[in-house]
């Protein structure tokens, strides 16, 4: 009986440590933002977001309510595990040779530009609503993977790390449109303050230090210039990310950088993550009704990911290997391309995140939050049903083995 029980056990933590578990916590999370929105509990829901939380040293102060320190203070730190990842990748990983690289970019750029083209197209005549236009450009990562992981053995290794580097790019893309479309008025102290921090953080890199804390304090000075400068706050994770070292300290075998990324996977995937998805996933569902659910907004998301991210990535990542500009992932088909294809839909956090972005008022967020999540999941379980189709006998013997 102990025997069994220790078993049962084992298989439970090896499904906490797989990397599919990870959306189910994230979707749990959007689901219980959902339930308490629409439920009695929704004032203590929205009291829980509003709680002013003030942090201040001296005459600085930094006053923000809940929601706002989990969006621009928490998701800074998934943006800094994402800097490390697209470094990693750009110097020692699947995207150092132009070769490797140009599939999964030029895919990624399929899968930016066709979804914001289908939004722009469908809100044409609403200035504002264009705004929205990069919402549904963007991938979330650790959603997409998961997915693809429930499929074990089914799918090539070379499938997935193409995912992983198409995934990459993508949020690159994203932190780039944040950075060029979504700043509001700049501060010019501020960003100065903010170069100063940076060139520290190049002396830091360039001298090899290898310890994490002086990486951290200046890291947490610039977060604090970025945020008073007008330029959202997340992107000084990248920039403190593309400083950490990638070469290891003599007598260590891993570097700094790969030693971050590990550590860090888990409390973003488990805690970070679910978290941003809980304080932003909560739409009310009061009043709702088939026009407010195929409105413009709703619908010019909903379609770009599910629609568009499918069709950009698989019609560029074609022309790219017919034309010879890059190689089929080996042991792939083209269905299977299709389905990865799908799973690039999965827009989710990276979406939520650029729709906050786009529109500051709170008459927008239930369309923000309908269309992203009407998106994600079609395109999840296409992606899923595509591919599991679409193995080849070889690999489904494999998982039946299994």
């Amino acid at each position: 009986m102990e025997k069994k029980q220790y078993r049962k056990f084992e298989g439970a933590l090896a499904f906490v440590k797989h990397e599919a578990f990870a959306p189910v916590i994230l979707l749990s999370a959007a689901i219980l933002a959902l339930l308490l929105q629409n439920s009695p509990l929704s004032w203590l829901y929205d009291s829980l977001l509003h709680t002013p939380v003030t942090v201040g040293v001296g005459a600085l102060m930094i006053d923000k309510p809940l929601l706002l320190w989990i969006n621009d203070g928490l998701m800074a730190l998934f943006f800094f595990l994402v800097g490390l990842e697209i470094k990693r990748e750009l110097v020692v990983g699947e995207l150092s040779k132009a070769k490797q690289a140009a599939l999964p970019f030029i895919a990624a750029v399929g899968g930016m530009v066709i979804p914001a083209l289908i939004y722009v197209f469908i809100n044409w005549t609403d200035d504002i609503a264009l705004s929205g236009w990069a919402i549904p450009a963007a991938t979330d990562i650790a959603f997409a993977v998961g997915v693809l992981a429930l499929l074990g053995s089914r799918v090539p290794p070379a499938l997935k790390v193409f995912l992983l580097a198409l995934a990459i790019i993508d949020d690159l893309g994203a932190i780039i449109i944040i950075a060029f479309f979504y700043t509001a008025d700049l501060s010019a102290a501020a960003l100065g303050l903010a170069a100063v921090g940076i060139a520290v953080l190049v002396m830091l890199n360039l001298r090899g230090v290898t310890r994490v804390a002086p990486y951290a304090l200046v890291g947490l000075f610039i977060w604090i210039c970025v945020l008073k400068s007008g330029v959202h706050a997340t992107l000084a994770g990248v920039v403190t990310a593309l400083a950490i070292p990638l070469v290891p300290a003599p007598g260590d075998q891993r570097s700094l950088l790969v030693k971050l990324e590990e550590n860090l996977h888990p409390w973003v995937n488990y805690g970070v993550l679910p978290i941003f998805a809980f304080a932003n996933a909560g739409v009310s569902l009061a009043g709702m009704s088939i026009d407010k659910v195929f409105g413009p907004i709703p619908m010019g998301i909903a379609l770009g990911l599910f629609l568009g991210k499918p069709i950009g990535i698989f019609s560029f990542s074609y022309a790219a290997i017919r034309s010879g500009l890059a190689g089929k992932p080996q042991g792939a088909n083209w269905t299977q391309i299709v389905g990865v294809a799908w799973l690039g839909g999965i827009g989710f956090t990276m979406s939520l995140f650029i729709g906050m972005l786009a529109f500051v008022d709170a008459e927008r967020a239930a369309d923000i939050r309908i269309g992203v999540l009407l998106g994600s999941i079609a395109s999840a379980i296409v992606g899923y049903m595509v591919l599991k189709q679409a193995a080849t006998p070889i690999a489904r013997e494999k998982a039946v083995a299994t």
